[in-house]
């Protein structure tokens, strides 16, 4: 196994909140993901007051269902800069991982939020049947000015949010948003010059299968994390493997992979090994540790050895 001399200096350098695990995912680093969320929390803010006004004036269930959608971003997108926030925070005293799963939590509660907001445009949509609304000109510019601008958004988020469940979260949300201003501009089209009274109410339906469908796998992935699965990119038997191929390792034994946050993964296992001196187990649990980082992208392990003459004494 080779040793990349720049291990030691990477093993100081990396940064719990700042890191990038030298994959070909685009990172963010804390401070910039406060800043980021900030402008599209005030962006969206100014969304939901432009969709709120002219749907109630438009009497327009699709701006509506896309104002009541960005009312629950709002909301949610203040969770996820708080737990932002609260991730920056070090271990302290109980809190000895910190604050980080504060971002887990939130991505679950913005994809239940997600289901849950699903379900009411879904509800609606289906009474929407029995009594179609007006649609106008207005409507139409109103949804493509907020196309526009979620656009924009997705664009900024769209390589960030691969490797970050509460940058995921919010990413959704506005792909959400983005597909219910396509369905309302689609709709409105239809109604205003097909006269297809119930594309209003078959666009509302679209988006709330589009909503719950990114809402499941958001919800799915913030429950691996929170019931400490290994993650999906993670090959647990690789791992075993790999670390049985080292020549003083007899066996591993309480392999334990799990995830603290998006993009920080954690390792702990007990070896059996050869009787080796002090310096030797030293060089070895190096080597092992080096080749995880390397290999894994995990910075975080620990490894307990145990000596095959310990192992046998004691059974």
């Amino acid at each position: 196994m080779t040793i990349s001399p720049e291990f030691e200096h990477n093993k100081f350098e990396h940064n719990k909140f700042e890191h990038s695990h030298h994959s070909d995912t685009v990172t963010v680093s804390s401070k910039q993901k406060v800043q980021l969320l900030w402008v599209v929390l005030g962006l969206r803010s100014s969304l939901f007051l432009l969709q709120l006004g002219f749907g109630r004036w438009l009497h327009s269930l699709s701006l509506l269902a896309v104002a009541g959608h960005m009312l629950s971003d709002i909301l949610t997108l203040g969770l996820a800069l708080l737990a932002s926030v609260l991730a920056q925070r070090p271990p302290y005293g109980q809190a000895t991982f910190g604050y980080q799963r504060a971002e887990i939590l939130v991505a679950l509660v913005n994809g239940l939020a997600l289901m849950v907001l699903s379900v009411f445009i879904a509800w609606k949509a289906i009474g929407q049947f029995q009594t179609p609304p007006t649609s106008s000109l207005t409507t139409l510019i109103v949804a493509a000015v907020g196309l526009a601008i979620n656009s924009l958004l997705i664009i900024k988020l769209h390589s960030l949010s691969h490797n970050d469940l509460n940058l995921r979260g919010a990413f959704l949300h506005i792909v959400a948003d983005a597909a219910s201003f396509l369905s309302v501009i689609v709709a409105t089209s239809a109604v205003y010059w097909l006269n297809w009274q119930w594309a209003d109410a078959a666009g509302s339906l679209f988006v709330a299968g589009l909503i719950s469908f990114s809402a499941f796998s958001l919800v799915w992935d913030s429950l691996r994390v929170l019931m400490e699965f290994a993650p999906p990119s993670v090959d647990v038997s690789l791992i075993e493997n790999t670390l049985n191929s080292f020549t003083d390792v007899r066996k591993v034994e309480m392999l334990h992979i799990w995830t603290i946050t998006s993009g920080q993964v954690a390792l702990c296992a007990h070896l059996i090994v050869e009787p080796l001196p002090a310096s030797e187990r030293d060089k070895l649990l190096f080597q092992l540790q080096t080749h995880l980082n390397q290999e894994f992208n995990i910075y975080e392990s620990t490894l307990q050895m145990t000596e095959l003459s310990a192992q046998i004494q004691l059974v």
